[in-house]
């Protein structure tokens, strides 16, 4: 055996190794894509079985939202529409509020002005009566004392210890 046919002979057994090598790795590979196509078809089993439930529940809010969507829209509308005329009615509510206690400031001023003159003329014809009547009065009242205590006088001369008139009298003149 020559040198050509031993190498030849190696040659063909690193050959053979390889190939056994490679149809090992290819089993191997097999294998594992196998056991991953099953966890692969148990998985996706169990996400059809879960999914399928919420996309059905998905597609019924869908239908049910574009059953509801005129109402809603119309809905929406009547909404911006109540909210405008509500804040119409708020402006004017608050312009006659506004109107209604500038007026009742007024009155309030006017009646404070009425009573502050009536308060004034009270007093001032107050001083007037007491001025005109009271105290013409009053000197009347002290003359016909005065009068009086003459006249008691006079016509009880004769009488002893008859004393000519009150002891308020004496102070007077």
């Amino acid at each position: 055996m020559s040198s050509l046919e031993n190498l030849l002979i190696v040659f063909i057994v690193v050959t053979a190794l390889a190939v056994v090598l490679q149809t090992g790795v290819l089993l191997a590979l097999y294998l594992a894509v196998r056991k991953t196509s099953a966890r692969m078809q148990t998985l996706g089993e169990q996400m059809e079985s879960r999914i399928l439930p919420a996309m059905e529940l998905a597609q019924d809010l869908r239908n049910m939202l574009q059953a509801y969507r005129p109402k809603l829209d119309t809905l929406a509308g009547n909404l911006a529409d109540s909210s405008d005329a509500i804040k119409r009615q708020i402006v004017q509510l608050d312009a006659g509020l506004t109107d209604l206690l500038e007026r009742g400031r007024l009155q309030v001023a006017r009646a404070d002005e009425v009573l502050a003159r009536t308060l004034t003329r009270v007093d001032d014809t107050a001083e007037l009566v007491h001025r005109t009547v009271i105290a013409p009065i009053r000197q009347v009242g002290g003359v016909l004392q005065g009068v009086s205590a003459g006249v008691v006088a006079f016509f009880h001369r004769n009488r002893a210890n008859v004393p000519l008139g009150n002891s308020k009298d004496k102070d007077f003149i």
